[in-house]
C-alpha cells in the first residue's frame, strides 16, 4: 500500500497550484528597493550635517584676530576686564570642552549668543531670512526660468546663429565676477555716468517712511538692481546644464518614433524630450534652491542689503565665532537638505532610479 499523499492546493479554474508562499512580485521589490534607497540618502545628509557642524566649529577658530579686543572697542581695559570677557563667552575654556558644549547646544537650536550684537544667534538669523529670500528668491525664479527657457530652445536648434548667441551671452556673463558686476551697475544706474541719470539706490532695502504699496514699491526699486546683478551671473549655468541635457537626448529613438507619427516639433520637445532631459536640471535648481537661503555674500555686501550674506560678512570682520559658526551651518544644511530632496525626487521622475 502506497501512503496517502497531501493534495495540493486547487485553484478555482480546477488547476493544481504550486505548494508553499507566492514570490514576491516587481511592486513589492520596487518598494523595499525605495525605502533602502531612501534611507540611505537620509542616513548620508545626517552624516553631512554632522560633519558640517565640526567643520564649522574648527574652521573659523583660524581666522585671525581676537574677538575679546573687539568687544572692548578699542578701550584701553586690564587683563582682569579681558579675561572677564573670555569667561563670558566661554573663551577661557580648553577647545575641547568648547567643541562638546557647541555641538550639544546646537543639536536642540542653540547655536550661541552673538558677540558683537549680544544676542542669540538664532534671532539675527531669523532676523535677516526674510530679507535674505526676498532678493534671492526673486532672482532664482527668474534665472532658473530664463535658463530653463533658453537652454531648451537653444539646444533644440543647436548650430544656428541664435543658439551661438545665447551661449556666448551666457558664459561671458557667468564668468563675470557678481561684485564686479553690481559695482559696475552702481556706477552706471545709480550714481549716473554721462546721459544715463542715476535710477536706482546706491544699497540698502527700504528709504524708510513709507507704509502699505508705496512700501511694496520702494522696496521693489531697491531691488531692481541686485536681482539684475544675481540673474545675469546665474542664469548662464542653468542654461548650459539644461542645453547640454536636452542635446544627449536628440539623438533618442523615441523622438524620431515620435516624429514619425506626425507630432509637430513643438511638441515633441516639450512632451517628450524636455522631460527626459530634466535630471540634471533639477539637480541644478535644488541646489540653487538651497543657495536662496545662503544668499550671496558678495551681491549682498555691494549692494548694502541687510540679509544673511551681510551679516555673514559683518560677522567675518570682528571674528563674530557664534555667528560665523551658526551662519556657515545654516547656509550648508540648506544645500544639504535641498540635495537630499533632490534625492528623493529622482525616482518620480525616472523609474530606473532607486530600484
Amino acid at each position: 500500500m502506497t501512503a496517502d499523499l497531501p493534495s495540493a492546493p486547487v485553484d478555482k479554474a480546477g488547476g493544481t497550484a504550486l505548494a508553499g508562499p507566492p514570490a514576491p512580485g516587481p511592486q513589492a521589490r520596487t518598494s523595499t528597493a525605495y525605502l533602502r534607497y531612501i534611507a540611505g540618502k537620509v542616513g548620508g545628509a545626517a552624516v553631512s550635517l554632522l560633519a558640517v557642524l565640526v567643520t564649522s566649529f574648527f574652521l573659523f577658530r583660524l581666522i585671525p584676530g581676537d574677538p575679546v579686543k573687539y568687544m572692548t572697542g578699542g578701550r584701553q581695559v586690564s587683563a582682569e576686564q579681558l579675561a572677564a570677557y573670555r569667561r563670558e563667552f566661554g573663551l577661557d575654556l580648553p577647545l575641547w570642552q568648547q567643541f562638546t558644549d557647541y555641538c550639544g547646544k546646537a543639536l536642540t537650536g542653540d547655536l550661541g549668543t552673538s558677540y558683537q550684537f549680544r544676542a542669540p544667534v538664532i534671532d539675527k538669523i531669523a532676523e535677516a531670512l526674510p530679507n535674505t529670500l526676498v532678493l534671492t528668491g526673486t532672482a532664482f525664479v527668474l534665472y532658473t526660468a530664463l535658463g530653463v527657457f533658453l537652454g531648451t530652445r537653444s539646444a533644440w536648434r543647436h548650430g544656428r546663429l541664435g543658439d551661438r548667441l545665447n551661449t556666448g551671452l551666457a558664459l561671458t556673463l557667468y564668468s563675470i565676477p557678481s561684485f564686479w558686476l553690481g559695482l559696475l551697475l552702481i556706477i552706471v544706474f545709480s550714481v549716473g555716468m554721462g546721459p544715463v541719470p542715476g535710477l536706482f539706490p546706491t544699497g540698502g532695502m527700504e528709504s524708510g517712511g513709507e507704509e502699505g504699496f508705496a512700501y511694496v514699491i520702494d522696496v521693489a526699486h531697491h531691488l531692481m538692481l541686485p536681482v539684475i546683478t544675481l540673474v545675469a551671473v546665474e542664469y548662464g549655468q542653468t542654461l548650459l546644464v539644461s542645453r547640454s541635457a536636452l542635446l544627449d537626448e536628440m539623438g533618442s529613438d523615441y523622438l524620431t518614433t515620435a516624429r514619425a507619427k506626425g507630432l509637430r516639433d513643438d511638441l515633441v520637445r516639450r512632451r517628450h524630450a524636455v522631460p527626459n532631459a530634466m535630471l540634471p536640471t533639477v539637480t541644478l535648481v535644488f541646489v540653487n534652491l538651497g543657495r536662496t537661503v545662503a544668499g550671496v555674500i558678495l551681491v549682498e555686501t555691494v549692494f548694502s542689503w541687510p540679509g544673511l550674506g551681510g551679516l555673514f560678512y559683518q560677522a567675518l570682520s570682528v571674528p563674530d565665532l557664534p555667528l560665523v559658526q551658526g551662519l556657515f551651518f545654516v547656509f550648508a544644511s540648506a544645500v544639504i537638505v535641498m540635495n537630499t530632496l533632490a534625492d528623493l525626487i529622482y525616482p518620480l521622475l525616472d523609474p530606473r532610479v532607486g530600484r
